[in-house]
């Protein structure tokens, strides 16, 4: 589930789409419980190969996480 939501989060950021063609062509998600602990390590390997090879390929800008530069007013999504 982790990779999913960290998936998620760097498309949020920075309006690109991850291609996850081999992730989704192995009909895998972390919510298959009924999948065997092998089916599921592949996927999350394929998934963060995908997610790699999209950040090696493009430029990534840092993001400051700093409490000392943030507004007073940030506000934060949380996600259930």
């Amino acid at each position: 589930m982790l990779m999913v939501h960290i998936k998620k989060y760097y498309e949020g950021i920075t309006n690109e789409e991850i291609g996850t063609e081999r992730y989704t062509a192995l009909e895998i998600s972390p919510v298959h419980i009924h999948k065997d602990k092998k089916a599921h390590k592949e996927a999350l390997l394929t998934l963060g190969e995908e997610i790699v090879a999209h950040i090696h390929g493009h430029q990534v800008r840092a993001v400051n996480n700093s409490f000392e530069t943030a507004p007073a007013t940030t506000q934060v999504a949380v996600e259930h």
